[in-house]
């Protein structure tokens, strides 16, 4: 049996980046670590929730390339004279990614009561609509 890939699809044209983007976030790899929300806060806007408890601001990172949206989390290393009788609060690095649509734009970030919250805004999209002359051969 052939697979059928989206770019091949004899209707689909110019669909090839969309392919490689959901490929992109198929090999991600997010173990659940930390654990996030997302929630759409109104037609045109969402929000990215991450429990981030223990991370301060400057432990985090956000950054946009390639409509890729990377939220990476490192904390300074601990005094090493700390001795725990038990440790059940992860404190370990983490790098979590998220694919964003084409007019999808990364708004404002608010870090709350150890939740990060990222907010995301969809642009109204223009409409144009074009007439194609027809020449004759």
């Amino acid at each position: 049996m052939t697979k059928l890939s989206l770019g091949s699809h004899p209707y689909l044209l110019g669909f090839e980046q969309l392919e490689r983007l959901l490929e992109r976030s198929a090999k991600a790899g997010n173990e659940g670590y930390p654990p996030f929300n997302i929630e759409q806060t109104s037609e045109m806007s969402y929000r990215i929730t991450l429990a981030v408890a223990g991370f301060a601001e400057k432990d985090l990172a956000i950054t946009l390339e390639d409509r890729q949206l990377v939220i990476r989390g490192r904390q300074a290393d601990e005094a090493e004279d700390r001795i725990y009788l038990h440790r059940g609060i992860a404190g370990r690095q983490f790098q979590r990614s998220f694919v964003l649509a084409e007019g999808v734009e990364v708004g404002d970030a608010i870090m709350e009561n150890g939740l990060l919250h990222v907010d995301l805004n969809r642009a109204q999209p223009e409409r144009v609509v074009q007439t194609i002359a027809i020449r004759k051969g």
